[in-house]
């Protein structure tokens, strides 16, 4: 068989990394058993994702420490709205995929063939810790095309990480072996998982993929909290435009967790934007979403919310008790009334984990230099603001008449801006140093943009500015 490697991007073929969870076979083949999918791998080979590959009998990974740049966001963009709220994380997304959907928000990154040597970075754990501990950001978060494939390295940096008093996060599609989530286990602090479907045949077909694994693994997770002292977990439900959003579908999400968990696990019905090789449809419809989500609480799930939807108190937190808000949400903003972990109206127990961390911010200081002002077009309502030196940044929220609304700061590299209302109209950016900023927009929470805004421009509000994809 004809060696892989030659299809990849030179820093993929390069430094590769001895892999865990496999075992030799007869021939020099090889079996991970890192996903379900168990693949066998001839000499040369590379493996369903894309980065596992034998190297002469050995199973070997080549993204290890290979990254797109690490991001400071907030933790409700991984569909976690009841661990630390607001809390500042650290996104760390990587190359490959244990799926091959046709409809990926991160197909630049996930599809392992078609990755741009241009937006691949370079770390090590110590690295990464250092970063966050430098920052104050208490949480990491692995994250953006799918976590499952960078096994090696996030069980080294979750390691470390804990040894620096960090917790680990897990958003993920899922398909992992059973094997691979003992390990995470051991480090892992909070899962966000992606329920795609309750369907086989949607798995089969648009993600090249198998769903009892995927609802295995979940029940895994949720078993290792039996003792009071497991993960957290939350459960998102990505609604596509002519394939799952309809009622019926979305009810079969929620009756399998009401089944199968408990009606005090958070769901998320998720709103869709077109992308890679499925745009031909319109962003999923909000009237249906919020249809959804009245329905799972009628029909006993305590807490429901919407992603990727602006504009709606359907992503506040409600007491179940006594129906007030405890948590309301707009962009980065939130305003608690929370005591600890009880609601702060009725003192009923919530099933959130309330900290400090989010108050945890780095601070900036100085004469601004220069600014720059970015205006938010349409649905939009993100972005990634990047500069190449720690330098700090303020940015300030305008309406359309240029009153200041909001601000914020960071001096992170890459780092999430999020619109905190509708009266938001732009963006302006204050530098201390004359350095150069790329703006990125951000089109859905999950998704980790490589496009600069000025490019994003010269295409649609709901479809993100397409390069061009190999067939």
């Amino acid at each position: 068989m004809a060696d892989k490697l030659h299809t990849l991007t030179p820093s993929l073929q390069q430094a590769p990394h001895p892999a865990r969870l496999w075992q030799p076979l007869a021939n020099g083949r090889v079996q991970c058993h890192l996903s379900p999918r168990e693949c066998k791998i001839p000499e040369g080979g590379l493996g369903f994702c894309g980065v596992r590959y034998n190297q002469g009998g050995r199973l070997v990974t080549l993204n290890y420490g290979k990254s797109v740049p690490i991001t400071e966001e907030r933790i409700e963009s991984e569909a976690v709205y009841h661990y630390a709220p607001g809390a500042r994380i650290l996104s760390l997304g990587n190359i490959g995929c244990m799926f091959k959907c046709d409809f990926c928000q991160n197909w630049q990154t996930s599809q392992a063939r078609l990755v741009r040597e241009q937006d691949i970075a370079r770390y090590t754990p110590e690295q990464v810790v250092d970063y966050a501990v430098r920052h104050g950001i208490g949480i990491l978060s692995w994250t953006y095309n799918d976590p499952v494939v960078w096994h090696e390295f996030v069980m080294d940096t979750a390691r470390l990480g804990r040894q620096a008093g960090l917790k680990n996060l897990y958003k993920s599609a899922f398909s992992i072996g059973p094997g691979a989530i003992d390990e995470l286990l051991e480090v892992m602090d909070i899962f966000s998982i992606s329920l795609k479907s309750m369907d086989a045949g949607y798995y089969r077909k648009f993600a090249r993929g198998e769903l009892q694994p995927v609802l295995d693994g979940i029940l895994q997770v949720y078993r290792a909290r039996s003792d009071g002292d497991g993960p957290h977990l939350e459960i998102s439900n990505l609604c596509l435009t002519g394939r799952n959003d309809n009622l019926i579908e979305a009810r079969r999400v929620c009756d399998w967790m009401l089944d199968k968990l408990d009606d005090r696990i958070p769901l998320h019905y998720v709103r869709f934007h077109p992308d890679y090789l499925y745009t031909h449809v319109e962003r999923t419809d909000v009237n249906f979403l919020e249809a959804a989500r009245r329905q799972a609480l009628d029909a006993g799930v305590k807490f429901v919310y919407l992603g990727n939807t602006g504009g709606t108190t359907s992503v506040d937190t409600y007491c179940p008790q006594c129906g007030q808000t405890v948590i309301r949400r707009s962009g980065e903003t939130l305003e608690m009334h929370l005591d600890g972990s009880r609601c702060g109206h009725c003192g009923c127990d919530l099933p959130i984990v309330n900290s400090s961390w989010a108050d945890r911010t780095s601070s900036t200081s100085g004469k601004v230099m220069r600014s720059l002002t970015h205006v938010f077009r349409g649905a939009i309502g993100a972005a990634h603001i990047e500069q190449p030196t720690e330098s700090p940044i303020r940015y300030v929220f305008l309406d359309v008449e240029g009153e200041e609304i909001g601000r914020g700061q960071s001096s992170c590299l890459r780092f999430l801006v999020s619109r905190p209302s509708v009266r938001v109209a732009a963006l302006r950016i204050d530098l201390e140093a004359d350095t150069d900023v790329r703006v990125l927009e951000v089109f859905d929470r999950a998704h980790f943009p490589t496009a600069a805004a000025a490019q994003s421009q010269t295409g649609s509000c709901d479809v993100p500015p397409a390069l061009i994809i190999p067939r």
